[in-house]
């Protein structure tokens, strides 16, 4: 050691007389976001209060969270790893921004964003020594998706003599202090009332030029992310308003948080926090709505253009998740009967080729009109209901199986209605084969409800909250969605060139694809038992039984005698008349004593609000999955991802309590847990990280998932 010595000095000597010292950093990252570590100096003193920086830069349309990442999403952590004797402070915020998706409001940072730490450096530092600080930093990167992502980081810093020149450090250093919020210059406020948070700043002659203001709440659940925030500029008062969340203040409770004030100027809009923490001084009964109130001498605005941007957003969500729909394992029986439709319609004169298209859109277009009128009236008979749910009647899902049945009875050639290649209906139409098509648009709608395609949660989750209107346009896209593909096939005749020409083996081909038609009446065939129990299946399946025997008769009568065709008709309706009524009487009766499906060795608890609340008020793990019986992205998922033994072993040794809530049928607990989350049917899966009460924020897991998505939301 003694002979080090006089090394050390000579370099520190060098350093301060010859030249300045170097700091030595280097960056790490991923495919949505590049870090590194930056600091305040190029160099430390011993004893000195330096400022870190972990920069992240962020791809495009993609965002990081804030401390309170609002609706959905995950708080960036950085864990520092330093010399002995050095401390690390807190992160310092920036001013985060607002990040909408449909009904969801996040708070975060998009594009580049540097959060500081404050760190001391041991007074003991050996000058000539390397002061290295290493950060180990976690965060979850969202678009339409959430990518929960992890980085080692370090950087190197020289430790020089006192009155040394430490450098100026990296520029990010004081671009990231500009961005934070400062302790507010004026006396403020705070009111509660009954369903309104009123903040007042006085002495604020100089917010003339506001354009916007938003105050970002620092703890979870105090005030509703989503809500609109209407402000009032009287005089020199400023009123904000804000809507009461689902961890309500307390009387005398303060509310903290950074109030982000955006004013015009010359050189365009600049947004400036300031740091609140406020107790309510005053009860009121009743503060009058600011939106309500129309006054000369006054401003008062909302939040600037936020019904439309959410509106367009949820038009466009729902049309890319139609889009996406046909290729959901719910869909793929119809697409088998769409494709072979097209290969027969692309012989044909171009313009019969697109009115089969026309028709095929029709009716998917006036299918989901029609369900979002039902959507309308049940939400005005105060019903909870959500996407999907009319599968949640057991009479529904048995009528549905045998349509299905019939269906397949028809492409085995057992009997046929009308001339059309899609089946069923096409009598009903002057000119044959268009109705067809259009019922093949009803067909198709109706086995798509049981699946959620990517976009569509927040979609139609936004829907069910607005007027009927908005409901009416997010549905009509979502059809239209689902049509696209076909529609724009049927409009393109350079495309149908290169199908196949018909021949005998469409025959073949259409058999074949009746017994995806099957599969899909065995499958709904289950879902009823798990909903009415195990005689539903026995009532079921005589109702198939008499169905097939109706079809066979109808078909061996048709070509006989007038006589005997009416009297084959008359029997084979009948038959269908006793399938339909003793299925009906059947099922009533089995419905109230559901089967319980129990399994050997199942590695989940099922789902209650009370459950929940006891495992996060003792700060424990959990993991949520809302599925039902009748939802195959919701089976699809847990048999290739939730049922994995890695997720498993992931579950058990991060001590994470994996709650399952079923909504095969009517539950209003899981409905409102839905809403909670600004969706309005299945799946859903959300992580709620260890920690006691509302400490923690729940990560939203995508719809679609992996092993590895499952496995790194719950470890990050």
């Amino acid at each position: 050691m003694l002979e080090l010595r006089p090394l050390s000095i000579a370099f520190a000597l060098f350093v301060l007389f010859c030249g300045k010292a170097q700091a030595s950093s280097f960056e790490a990252g991923t495919e949505q976001v590049t870090a590194q570590l930056v600091a305040s100096v190029d160099a430390v003193h011993p004893g000195d209060e330096i400022l870190v920086g972990v920069h992240q830069r962020i791809i495009p349309h993609w965002h990081t969270y804030w401390r309170n990442p609002g609706d959905s999403g995950l708080a960036t952590t950085i864990d520092y790893t330093l010399p002995t004797g050095a401390k690390a402070g807190k992160i310092q915020w920036p001013t985060p921004s607002r990040i909408k998706l449909g009904p969801v409001t996040s708070y975060g940072y998009e594009n580049e964003v540097t959060l500081l730490t404050k760190i001391k450096v041991p007074q003991d530092s050996v000058a000539g020594s390397v002061f290295p600080i290493k950060a180990k930093v976690k965060w979850l990167v969202c678009e339409e998706t959430c990518i929960p992502q992890k980085v080692d980081l370090a950087l190197d810093l020289p430790v020089v003599l006192p009155g040394a020149d430490a450098g100026a450090g990296s520029p990010l250093i004081e671009l990231a202090r500009a961005s934070l919020p400062v302790v507010s210059p004026w006396p403020i406020s705070l009111a509660y009332g009954k369903d309104v948070l009123s903040l007042k700043i006085t002495d604020a002659k100089q917010f003339s030029a506001i354009k916007k203001i938003w105050f970002y709440p620092e703890e979870w659940g105090k005030v509703v992310h989503g809500a609109q925030q209407p402000w009032q500029l009287s005089g020199d008062t400023l009123e904000l308003q804000l809507k009461p969340g689902d961890a309500r203040l307390s009387p005398g409770e303060s509310l903290t948080g950074v109030l982000a004030i955006t004013q015009e100027t010359g050189s365009g809009p600049v947004t400036h926090g300031y740091s609140v923490k406020v107790a309510g001084d005053a009860v009121v009964s009743e503060i009058t709505p600011l939106r309500a109130m129309v006054l000369d001498s006054v401003t008062v605005k909302a939040q600037d253009g936020e019904p439309d941007l959410v509106l367009a957003s949820a038009l466009l969500l729902a049309l890319l998740g139609g889009v996406i729909l046909n290729l959901m394992p719910c869909v793929l029986p119809v697409l088998s009967i769409k494709a072979l439709s097209l290969i027969k319609h692309a012989q044909h004169a171009p313009l019969q080729t697109r009115l089969h298209g026309l028709a095929y859109t029709l009716g998917i277009l006036v299918s989901f009109t029609l369900l979002g009128g039902v959507l309308i009236a049940l939400k005005g008979g105060g019903a909870q209901i959500g996407w999907g749910f009319q599968f949640q009647s057991p009479l529904f899902v048995l009528a549905v199986a045998y349509l299905m049945f019939a269906v397949g009875l028809s492409l085995s050639g057992v009997f046929s209605i009308g001339g059309s290649v899609a089946g069923i209906g096409s009598s009903l139409a002057e000119r044959p084969g268009y109705s067809g098509s259009f019922f093949t648009g009803v067909l198709a709608t109706i086995v798509a409800t049981p699946c959620t395609a990517p976009f569509m949660g927040a979609a139609v989750g936004f829907a069910l909250s607005q007027p009927p209107a908005s409901l009416l346009a997010v549905f009509f896209c979502l059809g239209l969605g689902l049509a696209l593909p076909y529609l724009l096939l049927s409009q393109w005749p350079s495309l149908q060139l290169r199908l196949p020409k018909p021949g005998v083996w469409m025959d073949r081909l259409k058999q074949g694809l009746a017994f995806p038609m099957y599969g899909a009446a065995v499958w709904l065939v289950w879902v009823l038992a798990q909903q009415a129990g195990i005689n539903a299946v026995a009532v079921s399946l005589g109702g198939m039984v008499i169905i097939a025997f109706a079809a066979w008769l109808y078909e061996f009568t048709k070509h006989t005698g007038k006589a005997g065709q009416r009297s084959g008709s008359g029997i084979a309706a009948l038959s269908l008349g006793l399938a339909v009524v003793g299925s009906y009487f059947g099922i009533e009766t089995t419905a109230a004593t559901p089967s319980v499906n129990v399994e050997s060795a199942r590695d989940f608890e099922p789902y209650s609000a009370e459950r929940l609340t006891e495992l996060r008020s003792q700060g424990k793990p959990v993991f949520l999955n809302m599925t039902a019986a009748w939802c195959i992205s919701c089976l699809v998922n847990e048999k290739v991802a939730l049922s994995e033994n890695s997720v498993i072993d992931t579950f058990k040794r991060s001590g994470i309590t994996y709650l399952k809530g079923d909504w095969t049928n009517r539950d209003p607990e899981i409905t409102r847990i839905l809403a909670e989350f600004g969706r309005s049917g299945v799946p859903l899966y959300v992580f709620y990280p260890a920690g006691a009460g509302n400490s923690t924020i729940p990560v939203v897991l995508p719809q679609i998932l992996t092993p590895e998505i499952v496995t790194q939301a719950v470890t990050l």
